[in-house]
């Protein structure tokens, strides 16, 4: 009996010593697994991530790009329905190309860009010497409504990336986009079709949209068409065209939009319309844009440069809510066209609490007819504005990660 309780023990001792060994290789195995796995991609993605010549079809799984690494964007980069692209703090992608070179989240895709203030994520031309135009830009497209056919549950095709975008889904997710600063975009195909910095196209309000800044391109900074994506803390600066504009019912809430135009180049600070080819349909746009600042190029600048040298230019239809706004250095401050969107002036058409310094004309109005309008009624509240936090000068929430002239 003694000899078989020394058995037994000396074979539970065993017992424990395989166990405890085993535990150890397991570890050491699942550490050597998580090292031999590519920093570029998830571990379920086919997409295979090549930084010199980075383009192609995200179509499944997720890629995560490595922020010590350089991605050289030579073509279309397109996160497809039930992809995922995550890009970290810090890292750059540098794009040649041309029209041919932008980056896209298709319906059902998700980006996230994880910038920080000390380290934000850097989209810029990787030309020798750079330029507006270089390449497109960020392209999103979501499923929220867009007003192409009134009602809202109208689809279309993105003008630039050809891609689906709008739907019934509001609150529809297209990720995270923070601190990100996208530079020298804007390629045109021709004379009236170019990308923008960021074009957001039917993207829902489950996406969240942050800290970005679009510098010099050669369109528009920032576009919306439709959907219902909210955004703070935006900075627009030096592009050639509008440093915001939106279109096709796009409804969001909105905090500290800063716009200036700058390198003798640019139109508006905001183009605003609801739908080009249909002034009533619905949902109407409607966002509300809380502590904005717009710089002009002075309120007597060239006009044979300056040939659109307005603030706000507010059209074909719209709606908007504009509190505590700045607007410095522009012929007129804001400009009221349509007979649809001045029946809006005062009540869902507003600016309450503004500063104006260097405006020749506070207010202009235009019927559909052409004949003019007062439109002075949409302005209440003056002297107390400071804009996007620092009256004309850019804001101190923007410094560190943006660029300036």
């Amino acid at each position: 009996m003694y000899q078989s309780l020394n058995n037994k023990k000396h074979n539970n001792k065993m017992k424990k010593t395989i166990l405890k060994a085993f535990g150890i290789l397991t570890v050491v195995a699942g550490l050597l697994t998580a090292c031999s796995t590519s920093d570029d991609n998830g571990p379920t993605s086919s997409f295979e991530v090549n930084p010199s010549d980075f383009k192609g079809n995200i179509n499944d799984g997720e890629v995560i790009l490595n922020a010590n690494t350089v991605y050289n964007l030579t073509g279309a980069l397109v996160v497809r329905d039930g992809a995922t692209l995550t890009i970290p703090a810090g890292t750059e992608i540098h794009a040649t190309g041309g029209t041919a070179a932008y980056i896209a989240v298709a319906q059902g895709g998700k980006i996230f860009i994880n910038g920080t203030a000390n380290n934000p994520v850097i989209m810029t031309s990787g030309n020798t010497t750079p330029a507006p135009g270089d390449w497109g830009g960020l392209v999103i497209c979501g499923k929220a409504p867009i007003n192409t056919v009134s009602g809202g549950a109208s689809t279309a095709q993105s003008e630039v990336a050809d891609l689906t975008y709008g739907g019934t889904i509001a609150n529809d997710n297209s990720g995270s986009i923070r601190y990100l600063r996208l530079e020298y975009t804007g390629a045109n195909f021709s004379a009236t079709k170019e990308f923008n910095g960021v074009s957001l196209f039917g993207v829902g309000s489950g996406t969240i949209f942050e800290y970005v800044q679009c510098y010099h391109g050669s369109d528009d900074g920032f576009e919306f068409f439709g959907g219902t994506v909210n955004t703070s803390n935006l900075v627009s600066l030096g592009n050639e065209d509008d440093q915001f504009d939106w279109t096709e019912g796009w409804n969001g809430t909105n905090t500290n939009w800063y716009g200036k135009l700058a390198f003798g180049r640019g139109n508006r600070g905001i183009e605003a319309d609801n739908y080009e080819f249909g002034f009533a349909n619905t949902p109407i746009s409607n966002p509300s844009i809380t502590n904005l600042t717009l710089v002009g190029p002075g309120s007597t600048a060239d006009a044979v440069i300056y040939t659109e040298n307005q603030g706000l230019k507010l059209r074909r239809g719209t709606k908007a809510l504009f509190t505590n706004v700045v607007l410095s250095g522009w012929k007129t401050g804001v400009d009221v066209e349509h007979d649809e969107t001045i029946a809006f002036v005062g009540t869902a058409l507003k600016v309450t609490n503004y500063e104006f310094t260097d405006i020749a004309t506070n207010t202009k109005g235009k019927k559909t007819d052409a004949s003019s309008a007062d439109v002075s009624a949409l302005l209440t509240g003056t002297t107390t504005a400071t804009g996007a936090g620092n009256d004309t000068a850019l804001p101190s929430w923007a410094t560190g990660w943006t660029l300036s002239q």
